[in-house]
C-alpha cells in the first residue's frame, strides 16, 4: 500500500466524524489513554504550532470516508493548536503527524502491531509506540517503538533503569518513555529530570506546593513570634534590674 503524506484532494462527500461503534476498554488502558494526552498538552501548552490530540480521526484520503485512523495519540510539530474535530492531512498542509502512541488491549494488538504500522509508515509517522498496560498483549515488553529510517522502521532500543524501569527515547519529543516494574507508564523528561503530570496530578502538585508554603510561612511567623516575645522578656528583665539599680555591664 502506497500512501502519499502531502497530496491535497478535493473533498467529494460529507465524512462522518464519529463511527458510532462501541469502543469497550478497562479502567486501565482508559486511565492511561487520558493520561497520555493530557500529559503531552500540559507539556507543550506554551507552544502554538505544536498540535497534540488523541482518539479523533486522521484522514489522509478526504474523498473515501474508510481512508482514516485514529491513534490513541498523536503530536503534530509545526501545525497549529487549535480544536479540531478531526484531523485532515490534505487540509492541514499535507502534514502527517510525527509521533503517534497507540494503548494496546486485547481488541487492538492485532491491529496495532500489523495493520497501523504499514499505515503511519506511508503516512511518513516519524515515531511509532505501542504500549500495553495489562503486560498480557504485547511481546516481548509492554513498551515498544520504532522509528522511520529510509523509509522504514527499525526498533527503537530499550535501556533498563537499575530499578527496573524500561526507558525508551523519542527524539522527536525529547522525551523518555518509562514503564515502570508495575506497569505503569510516564513521558519523562531527561533534562529537567521530571516525570510529566497530568492535569489532576499537576494541580494535585501545585495545591502541595501551596500547602507547603503555608505551612512554611506559618512556621515562620511562629518562629518570630517566639524571638518577638524572648527580646520582650530580655527588656523587660533589663529595665527591673536597672530600676533595682543594677549595673547591667557589670554582670557576667
Amino acid at each position: 500500500m502506497t500512501i502519499s503524506g502531502n497530496r491535497k484532494l478535493t473533498s467529494k462527500i460529507e465524512l462522518p466524524d464519529e463511527d458510532f461503534e462501541p469502543m469497550p476498554e478497562g479502567d486501565k488502558q482508559r486511565r492511561n489513554l487520558s493520561y497520555t494526552t493530557e500529559a503531552l498538552r500540559l507539556w507543550f501548552e506554551k507552544q502554538q504550532n505544536i498540535y497534540v490530540s488523541g482518539n479523533l480521526f486522521i484522514r489522509y484520503e478526504e474523498d473515501l470516508a474508510e481512508k482514516r485512523v485514529s491513534p490513541d495519540l498523536f503530536v503534530v510539530f509545526g501545525m497549529s493548536n487549535e480544536d479540531r474535530v478531526s484531523y485532515t492531512i490534505g487540509k492541514d498542509g499535507g502534514k502527517a503527524p510525527d509521533f503517534v502512541l497507540e494503548v494496546t488491549s486485547k481488541g487492538t494488538v492485532t491491529k496495532d502491531r500489523k495493520e497501523n504500522p504499514l499505515i503511519y509508515r506511508d503516512l511518513g509517522v516519524k515515531e511509532y509506540f505501542q504500549y500495553d498496560p495489562s503486560g498480557e498483549y504485547l511481546k516481548p515488553t509492554s513498551l515498544q517503538g520504532v522509528r522511520l529510517e529510509n523509509a522504514k522502521y527499525v526498533p527503537i532500543a530499550a535501556l533498563t533503569l537499575p530499578d527496573g524501569t524500561l526507558s525508551l527515547h523519542s527524539e522527536v519529543l525529547g522525551l523518555d518513555l518509562h514503564l515502570y516494574p508495575d506497569k505503569k507508564f510516564r513521558f519523562f523528561d531527561p533534562i529537567s529530570n521530571q516525570i510529566l503530570r497530568s492535569y489532576a496530578e499537576a494541580e494535585q502538585a501545585r495545591y502541595q506546593a501551596e500547602l507547603e508554603r503555608s505551612f512554611e510561612q506559618q512556621a515562620r511567623r511562629e518562629a518570630e513570634a517566639i524571638a518577638a516575645q524572648e527580646r520582650n522578656e530580655k527588656e523587660r528583665l533589663a529595665a527591673y534590674l536597672i530600676s533595682l539599680g543594677v549595673n547591667l555591664d557589670e554582670i557576667p
